[in-house]
C-alpha cells in the first residue's frame, strides 16, 4: 500500500504525508490548517539554535504547537554541534515537539554562510558531529531527523556521503530534496537520486522525499517510482491544504473529492483567526496577502481578486474582498 503508517525511531505516525519546514510559511497557523486537511506529519519552519540559545521570544512563537497537531517536529538550523545540542534541549524543555529535524539542506545565502543548512553537505564529518551532537543532547527522548540536499552543485553531489554520516550518526530518517544548492528552488528535482537513496539507506532508516510534489498525482508518482517511505508537502500546500487528504484519497481509493472555491477561502479565513490570536491583526493581515493570494489561485476574476488582496489591512478588508 503506498499509504502506510511509519514508525521514526520511537515515534509512530499513522500516515506518510507530512507538511515540509517551509521558512516564513510553516507556522503554527498554517500547520494547524494542514493538520485539518489531512497532514499525518508537520514541521515547524527553520529554528535558529543561535537565537534559541539566546532566548529570542520570537523563537518561541515559530515552536507553538497547534491545538489540533497530535505530533509535529521543530526544525533547528546551525553550524556549531555545542549549540545546536543545548538548542535540542531547550526544544524539549519548551515544547511538546515529538521530533527534532535537523535543516542541512537550506540554500540561503545567508544561511549557508554561517556554515549551516547546505553548507553541510559539503563536509560530511562535520555533519556527522553536529547530528551526533543532538541525538546525544536528546538521549532518546525524541527521534532525530534531518533533511538534505543532493549536493552542493551539479559537480558535487553528496547524497551518499551525507546520508551515511547521518545514518552513522544515530538519526531516525532522513528526508531529501534532490536538488543541489546550486538548483535552489529551479529546475526539476531529479527523482532518480531519491529513489536510489531510498535503496540506499531504506533498509536502516525512513527515507522521504520532497520536491516538485504540487498535485495528489505528484505524490503518487514519488511513492510508486522512488520507493521512499514518505512524501512532503511543501509549495504544493500552500493555498491548498486539503492536498494531504486528496492524495490519501487517491492512494486509497484511485480518486479524490474536488475541493471548491468557498471551501478554500474558509481555511483562508480559519488561517488568518490563528494568526491574529498569534501575531496581531496588523501582523496577521500583512501575512496573509500571499496566502490569500494563494487560496484565490484559479478563481473566476482572480486577477482583481488579488488586486485587492495586497492592500488588505484588517480582517474586514478580507471579508470585503471575499463578500463574507
Amino acid at each position: 500500500m503506498l499509504y502506510h503508517p511509519v514508525k521514526i525511531g520511537s515515534l509512530t505516525l499513522p500516515g506518510n504525508l507530512f507538511l515540509a519546514p517551509v521558512a516564513g510559511y510553516s507556522d503554527m497557523a498554517f500547520r494547524s490548517v494542514c493538520v485539518d486537511g489531512g497532514a499525518d506529519f508537520t514541521y515547524t519552519e527553520m529554528v535558529s539554535s543561535e537565537a534559541l540559545t539566546r532566548g529570542s521570544s520570537k523563537t518561541e512563537i515559530l515552536m507553538r504547537k497547534a491545538p489540533n497537531e497530535k505530533a509535529y517536529a521543530v526544525q533547528l538550523f546551525g553550524s556549531n554541534p555545542a549549540m545546536m545540542a543545548l538548542a535540542a534541549r531547550l526544544v524539549l524543555e519548551k515544547t511538546g515537539a515529538d521530533c527534532i529535524d535537523i535543516n542541512a539542506g537550506c540554500p540561503v545565502p545567508k544561511i549557508i554562510k554561517t556554515g549551516a543548512g547546505s553548507a553541510l553537505i559539503r563536509d560530511p564529518e562535520k555533519l556527522f558531529a553536529l547530528v551526533s551532537a543532538v541525538v546525544k543532547a536528546v538521549d532518546k527522548k525524541v527521534p532525530v531527523t534531518v533533511k538534505i540536499r543532493s549536493g552542493w552543485d551539479a559537480e558535487h553531489i553528496t547524497w551518499k556521503e551525507s546520508a551515511q554520516a547521518v545514518i552513522d550518526a544515530g538519526a531516525s530518517a532522513v528526508t531529501l530534496h534532490a536538488r543541489t544548492r546550486a538548483q535552489g528552488y529551479e529546475g526539476r528535482s531529479d527523482w532518480n537520486i531519491l529513489r536510489s537513496l531510498a535503496e540506499f539507506a531504506g533498509q536502516k532508516i525512513p527515507v522521504f522525499g520532497s520536491g516538485d510534489v504540487f498535485s495528489p498525482e505528484d505524490a503518487k508518482s514519488m511513492l510508486e517510482t522512488t520507493g521512499c517511505s514518505g512524501v512532503m508537502f511543501a509549495r504544493g500546500a500552500m493555498g491548498h491544504p486539503f492536498i494531504f487528504r486528496q492524495t490519501r484519497q487517491l492512494l486509497e481509493k484511485n480518486f479524490y473529492e474536488e475541493i471548491g472555491f468557498d471551501e478554500r477561502i474558509k481555511a483562508g479565513f480559519k488561517e488568518l483567526g490563528l494568526l491574529i490570536s498569534d501575531k496581531g491583526e496588523n501582523a496577521a493581515c500583512r501575512e496573509m496577502r500571499k496566502r490569500f493570494c494563494a487560496y484565490s489561485k484559479g478563481a473566476a476574476g482572480g486577477a482583481e481578486l488579488r488586486r485587492r488582496i495586497v492592500s488588505a489591512s484588517t480582517e474586514q478588508d478580507y471579508k470585503n474582498i471575499f463578500a463574507l
